[in-house]
């Protein structure tokens, strides 16, 4: 059996969610959006997606299961996809000094006089 970690949905994201389009491939999603509501065993995702069906605890569109090695899989109206997490983008670092403090660039034309 395998340990799933179990990620709800948010209320106020559950709506756009599910209003949204269905895209194919793998979904990004945002950890702020989800909170763990608890760990399950099962054989596998499609066998804990059953024995939680028709519970109070059953998977609702948009929640995700959290294998141990850190894969995700969310449910959509077609089944379990791929999830990942959104990771931000790190901006690179600017080459050169950095004008600081608000003092301006004075190395260019002198356009006042």
């Amino acid at each position: 059996m395998v340990s799933f970690k179990i990620h709800r949905l948010k209320d106020h994201v559950s709506s756009q969610f599910r209003w949204a389009p269905h895209t194919a491939g793998p979904a990004t999603v945002k950890q702020r959006d989800y909170e763990i509501s608890g760990e399950m065993e099962g054989l596998s995702a499609y066998a804990l997606f059953n024995q939680l069906r028709g519970t109070p605890n059953e998977l609702r569109v948009g929640d995700l299961l959290e294998l141990p090695d850190g894969t995700l899989r969310i449910f959509k109206f077609v089944g379990l996809e791929e999830a990942s997490w959104f990771v931000a983008p790190v901006r690179p670092e600017l080459s050169g000094n950095p004008v600081s403090g608000g003092e301006s660039d004075m190395s260019g034309p002198n356009l006042g006089a």
